[in-house]
């Protein structure tokens, strides 16, 4: 070939090779741009829950929720709250999500616990996990595993998203130095502090938070346990009761839960999957941190402006209702086999991890308080 020719040649290759370059690239870029263009699918799901509408702490908890996941997924989930009686009623939540009515509920597991006997378990057990301990078995120490086997069978997966921290022990209308002054007492407790109240001589009542005060009030009930200052200032129980006391050993560190239907969820993309987990998870965080930070401004509120008489439950008390509640606990884990391997399992972390807590936490805090 002569050498006009052969770079005749060459310049025409080269030529052609960068028109098609440029023309991957220009489709590349158009398919892109139409991409980009292309509007994503808004994926609308409903929440309901068992807190009155905007209540602080809880109620705001489950608008937090929501408000991660629309953050967090750039607007391609849409979550609506709904609060206690304005969808379903606060005790519906459970079947209202698993039969598909709503995609997500917000409440806590111990009020399941005539449907799934381990529910309470991943609430509060009486004289039970701390907050942190709480998180350290769910997370950790194999909880989650063992709460995502007891709401399988209804279509349903569990989340923490939040804590309330140690709850107070309740207001009541007269002291308690004994007992005997638990006789008769109508209160509304539930759960497994319920079970400890009746075995006590109480009655136990569940009633859903917006039916206290009016209960209170009327004197269908005589003692209230709620949540903590944060919540009980909000709801005005000192205006219907008298003694505030402590600690609440029936709840020392009571996770909240977001269930979420399995098949909306596995509707989902990975990606979106992924972060409807982890926003729970930053509410679970943030809301005890919120608690952590606003219960002890409201006792000084309830205190110091409403003249609350604050008291401690006598050490004979609390020891006596620590025995009912072992006895309790026992019995309630044995009624089913899967509460029984439940909580086999956060009894053995609770052996475990109290130990290191009583060195660290416990010392430290006798220590600060010298």
């Amino acid at each position: 070939m002569k050498r006009r020719e052969f770079i005749g040649a060459v310049a025409g290759a080269t030529a052609a090779t960068a028109m098609t370059a440029c023309g991957q690239k220009e489709s590349e870029s158009q398919a892109t741009e139409k991409s980009a263009s292309k509007p994503f699918e808004t994926v609308h799901w409903k929440m309901v829950t068992t807190w009155p509408k905007n209540f602080p702490g809880l109620g705001t908890g489950a608008n937090r929720v929501a408000e991660l996941i629309n953050e967090l997924s750039g607007g391609r989930i849409e979550v609506k709250v709904f609060g206690a009686g304005e969808l379903v009623g606060a005790f519906e939540v459970f079947d209202a999500v698993s039969r598909g009515n709503a995609q997500l509920g917000h409440a806590g597991a111990y009020y399941w616990k005539g449907k799934i006997p381990s529910a309470v378990f991943f609430s509060s057990v009486p004289f039970g996990l701390t907050p942190d301990e709480m998180n350290g078995w769910l997370y950790s120490g194999g909880g989650m595993a063992l709460w995502e086997e007891a709401y399988k069978p209804f279509g349903l997966i569990p989340n923490p998203v939040g804590n309330s921290g140690t709850q107070m022990g309740g207001w009541f209308n007269k002291e308690i130095n004994s007992l005997a002054d638990i006789k008769g007492l109508k209160m509304r407790i539930p759960g497994l502090g319920g079970e400890v109240l009746k075995r006590a001589g109480g009655v136990p009542v569940t009633l859903p938070g917006g039916e206290l005060f009016p209960s209170m009030q009327s004197g269908a009930l005589d003692a209230t346990e709620w949540v903590g200052p944060y919540n009980d200032l909000a709801f005005g129980f000192h205006k219907v009761a008298k003694y505030y006391y402590t600690p609440g050993w029936h709840e020392p560190g009571t996770t909240m839960e977001c269930m979420i239907n399995e098949k909306a969820f596995n509707a989902l993309p990975a990606d979106l999957q992924s972060i409807v987990r982890n926003a729970m998870k930053v509410a679970n965080l943030e809301m005890l941190a919120e608690y952590t930070a606003k219960n002890q401004q409201a006792l000084q509120t309830l205190v110091e402006k409403h003249q609350v008489q604050l008291r401690h439950f006598p050490d004979i008390v609390l020891k006596k209702l620590k025995d009912l509640s072992e006895e309790v606990v026992e019995e309630e884990a044995a009624k089913d086999p899967l509460a029984t391997k439940v909580w086999a399992s956060q009894r053995a972390f609770k052996t475990q991890v109290s130990q290191w807590t009583n060195l660290s936490e416990l010392a430290f805090l006798k220590a600060r308080n010298l």
